[in-house]
């Protein structure tokens, strides 16, 4: 097999081997852990799994902001050290006007200290008599030409850490820094949504209710557990696609009866937002008054977090300083071999409809094109939430440039969409339109990291949009532990992507089922977040985007492939996982950069799964619906 590979690649310093020390578990990679996965189905058992991966994340975030802050350490140390007497540069406060983490960096030089503090910086008395103590220990650090780290403070619940890096070649001086932990609060929020451990959305907030998936009956969420049943909309909108657009006249009726604004629209589908009826009125009166093709809830979409031979030919190994202790996701993929054949072009485009990428992130520079805002229209697709930037990274992050992470694609071109809100959730509208808007402006892979149990047919509509110009969708499957089938990754138009672990095992919040085509990896991936950060997160949120950038890398290197050629590919070119062939635990297997490429540069695409595949996801959609 294939991942063999990877174990020699390991064992010659290559893999990110640091994540079995940063990251407790004592559960080995066994058929007894993953039969005990499957068998998941007590809330608490569930919530503790979740939790132990939290916690994993956190840790992992947190080894991933000291690196990284020690490497720009180094080098304002360098540049201090090097400047002429009198004349400091400006790199510290260039740095700290980005770089939010660090509210206070210290120039010494053994008899002299010079201070960048941020005006916003203020500590209470504990917080800072712990500082001074910790910068003690700092500076005498530096006195003996050595590094320091002090451990989080306050204790049991840090939020800043002190790091001091010498200068190269200069005795008693460096530099020293407060870096600023928040970002272990906003992992931790972030991953309560994104692996649902909390119930999500709350009820009541924006009028939103939910139903059971199955019946369309009420449903109150209360855990997270319960997301698995749930299916959220807008109380107060309603769906309506109608046979023949309606007239204005016929429009201003519409909005006297339901006392609402002008509707938002695509085609002949129309969101209507009634300021007195709720969703069940709003279904009576469309069908009694107007007989329209179809209604249905508008629902929301959520993120879904959670070389020939080892002889002569060797894989190609980045620069990028927390590839090799961290990105163990892309060597077991083969991705490092699949650099031999191909590392993306700038003709394709990926669009990420998600909650909007960090435009400014420095690892993402010269990557991103203008993108659009579905939310807010007229506004730049900024990443407000995190989770979209992780997403953008692990595709295309900038590759060999000694700074963060590599993504998949040494070329390429993300295209931001936000269809995602501050709270990480979307309505079927937005993902809708985010879907059409990407597909419109040249998207060749769409990358879709959320999902509901619903089956919205207008959703369906936009997909099938897409796919029809030869867009290849790629969609996670979601973190519930679930068999149910979850969209958009449960249609026939759609690539569904599951997550493994780094034992090829299948990740203990990652969902299942006939329909799910391929896994990626998916447990605490290393990638570009918020305010020129890094950050590990986990879920299939994270497993979708490395199947997106092997959608990318297949088109780049042959782009005469149809979307179906490019998705049989990619099912038919993987590590086999589980029982042998397609299964619901595993689908085809784990994807394989190099042999899915070295495939797609045969010029000739297999299409024998291709007919299977598009059977065995209608018929399951048949089935549930019966």
């Amino acid at each position: 097999m294939r991942w063999q590979r990877w174990a020699a690649l390991a064992l010659a310093g290559v893999a990110a081997v640091a994540l079995y020390n940063l990251i407790p578990d004592s559960s080995a990679p066994s058929a007894n852990r993953q039969a005990e996965i499957k068998t998941v189905k007590n809330p608490a058992e569930e919530h503790k799994l979740k939790q132990m991966m939290l916690k994993r994340d956190m840790t992992a975030t947190e080894r991933l902001a000291r690196l990284d802050a020690k490497r720009h350490l180094r080098l304002l140390a360098d540049k201090f050290a090097a400047a002429q007497p009198g004349k400091l540069p400006t790199d510290a406060g260039d740095l700290q006007k980005d770089h939010k983490q660090f509210p206070s960096l210290r120039w010494y030089t053994g008899k002299q200290e010079r201070e960048f503090r941020a005006a916003k910086f203020r500590l209470e008395a504990a917080e800072q008599k712990q500082l001074d103590t910790y910068l003690g220990f700092a500076r005498n650090a530096l006195r003996k030409g050595n590094s320091y780290e002090s451990p989080g403070f306050p204790q049991g619940n840090p939020k800043y850490v002190v790091a001091a890096e010498p200068a190269q070649g200069k005795n008693q001086q460096g530099m020293i820094a407060v870096l600023d932990m928040g970002i272990l609060s906003r992992v931790q929020d972030h991953q309560h949504k994104n692996l649902r451990l909390i119930s999500y959305p709350k009820e009541g907030k924006y009028k939103i209710e939910s139903v059971h998936a199955d019946t369309l009956q009420d449903i109150t969420v209360k855990t997270g557990h319960d997301n698995e049943k749930a299916s959220h909309y807008y109380e107060n909108e309603i769906v309506v696609t109608f046979g023949k657009a309606p007239s204005a006249a016929d429009m201003k009726k519409i909005e006297r009866d339901l006392r609402c604004n002008p509707a938002q629209n695509i085609g002949n589908t129309y969101i209507f937002r009634s300021e007195s009826m709720d969703m069940k009125q709003l279904t009576t009166y469309f069908k009694k008054h107007w007989k329209p093709n179809h209604v249905e809830p508008h629902y929301l979409y959520m993120t879904n977090e959670n070389v020939t031979g080892l002889g002569d030919e060797n894989p190609e190994i980045p620069n990028d300083l927390l590839f090799s202790e961290y990105q163990w996701n892309l060597p077991i993929i083969e991705t490092n071999r699949g650099w031999k054949l191909s590392k993306g072009s700038n003709d394709v485009i990926v669009g990420v409809v998600d909650t909007g990428v960090d435009l400014k992130h420095p690892d993402l520079q010269g990557r991103l094109l203008k993108g659009y805002n579905v939310v807010s229209p007229g506004d730049d697709p900024v990443d407000d939430v995190g989770h979209g930037t992780h997403v953008a990274g692990i595709i295309s992050a900038n590759v060999n440039n000694n700074e963060g992470i590599a993504g998949m694609m040494w070329g390429g071109k993300i295209l931001p969409v936000k269809a995602l809100d501050k709270t990480g959730s979307g309505t079927t509208y937005s993902v809708a339109q985010g879907i059409i808007w990407a597909t419109d402006h040249g998207a060749k892979v769409i990358n879709m990291s959320l999902g509901n149990y619903a089956d919205a047919q207008f959703l369906h509509e936009a997909i099938k949009y897409a796919f029809d110009r030869d867009v290849v969708l790629i969609a996670a499957t979601g973190n519930d532990n679930t068999e149910r089938p979850g969209y958009p990754a449960a249609y026939p138009e759609v690539l569904s992507v599951s997550a493994t672990d780094y034992h090829l095992q299948r990740a203990s919040f990652s969902n299942y089922g006939d329909y799910v085509d391929v896994m990626a990896p998916g447990e605490s991936i290393a990638s570009t977040y918020p305010d020129n950060q890094y950050a590990a997160l986990s879920g299939t949120s994270m497993a979708s985007p490395h199947v997106s950038a092997l959608a990318a890398l297949i088109r780049s290197v042959n782009p005469k492939l149809k979307n179906t050629e490019v998705m049989d590919i990619i099912r038919k070119n993987v590590i086999d996982l589980g029982d042998p062939g397609h299964d619901k635990y595993f689908g085809y297997g784990q994807i394989d950069v190099f042999s899915a490429l070295e495939s797609a540069q045969g010029n000739s695409a297999p299409l024998q799964f291709w007919p299977q595949s598009m059977q065995r996801k209608m018929n399951k959609i048949l089935n549930d619906a019966m």
